[in-house]
């Protein structure tokens, strides 16, 4: 569908940007999919089993934030433990202030903002799996 470029707020969240700069440095994402999208709210990846139940196999320690989820920030997806994150992300593709304070933001979409709308948009299953495969061919650091 395309390129998606976000920076990393270090100064907001450095260890989990750390994790993330490491995960994708081991090829860690290259091949998964986003395997959960909902219209209006966000794109989730990150996980290599695909199902929203797999990561790296440890968590790290929540880093919540001043920064207000909004339409192009990339934060960690988490249970409801706070400090169960791993290696799933979601980008918004809206403004939900009810997360803000609750996860940990790290990024912020700077290219491809479209191709995080396309996404958005693919047609879904129950419990929010696209039909056709959203795939992230390759995952890297500039």
């Amino acid at each position: 569908m395309g390129t998606i470029k976000f920076k990393f707020l270090k100064d907001k969240a450095p260890k989990t940007c750390e994790n993330f700069i490491k995960l994708t440095e081991k090829g860690f994402y290259d091949g998964t999919i986003f395997h959960r999208v909902i219209p209006n709210f966000m794109i989730q990846g990150g996980d290599p089993e695909g199902t929203g139940t797999g990561g790296p196999g440890y968590h790290i320690k929540a880093e919540f934030n001043d920064t207000k989820h909004v339409p192009g920030i990339v934060s960690m997806a988490r249970s409801m433990d706070p400090d169960s994150a791993g290696s799933q992300f979601f980008i918004c593709v809206a403004a939900v202030p009810h997360l803000d304070g609750q996860y940990t933001a790290f990024g912020k979409v700077i290219e491809g903002y479209d191709v995080v709308e396309k996404i958005s948009k693919v047609k879904t299953l129950p419990g929010d799996k696209p039909v056709e495969p959203v795939i992230m061919k390759k995952v890297t650091i500039e």
